[in-house]
């Protein structure tokens, strides 16, 4: 996290986000909104990319310091084509948040930033991993991150079930995008989703005026 020094007292600058994953039967959705602020001050960019592909069925959703999670995924990109020459194969989920995690954890003093890794792969099919600050990894159903998620763990619990239609599972993901971008200031723009199957990638994008609305705003 970014600091300076202000009147003796040193304080840190704060970033927004609302990035999720969610399996459902068949695949998994991984999705953010598209807001880039700075300190929650401004907005720097309304259309900012935070779905990063990482290999052919594997992508990560990034929170925190937009310079670190783009550093770091650029270099998750190159060790996991790579590792696929290696193996003559493509690399598993696991393989790819594991990577991540190395980054994390051993820059951990240095980087600001967090992931969600999504994908599909032939041996375990849909997967969703967490990696957090300071490089932890956790293989869950579903997960949300970011500032934005603060406002929307009651809907995601109430509302997400593993065995949902990949249409059932797309609404639940923008309902969630949405709530947090109706709450959270930082997050906004439109809703950026990608849907992984054993089939192939699709990337779905909901504009902010097509977003539902579940109160005045």
């Amino acid at each position: 996290m970014e600091k300076h020094c202000m009147d003796s007292q040193v304080k840190g600058v704060s970033t927004g986000t609302t990035i999720l994953a969610a399996i459902f039967d068949g695949g998994v959705v991984i999705g953010s909104d598209t807001r880039a602020s700075v300190g929650g001050e401004y907005v720097s960019s309304k259309t900012i990319n935070k779905v990063i592909q990482v290999h052919d069925r594997i992508f990560c959703c990034m929170a925190g310091s937009l310079a670190d999670a783009q550093a770091v995924t650029k270099a998750a990109k190159f060790h996991l084509s790579f590792h696929s020459v290696q193996m003559e194969s493509p690399p598993l989920v696991i393989a790819a948040a594991s990577v991540l995690k190395e980054l994390c954890y051993k820059n951990k003093e240095e980087l600001q930033a967090g992931f969600i890794t999504a994908g599909w792969d032939i041996k375990k099919g849909p997967q969703v991993y967490v990696v957090a600050l300071g490089g932890m990894l956790v293989r869950q159903p579903v997960t949300i991150g970011g500032s934005g998620s603060t406002f929307i763990y009651g809907y995601v619990d109430a509302k997400y079930k593993p065995s949902m239609t990949k249409e059932e599972c797309l609404q639940f993901a923008t309902n969630a995008l949405a709530l947090a971008m109706g709450r959270d200031n930082v997050s906004g723009g439109v809703a950026n989703l990608v849907v992984i199957t054993e089939t192939g990638v699709e990337h779905v994008v909901v504009p902010g005026d097509k977003l539902p609305r579940f109160h005045d705003e």
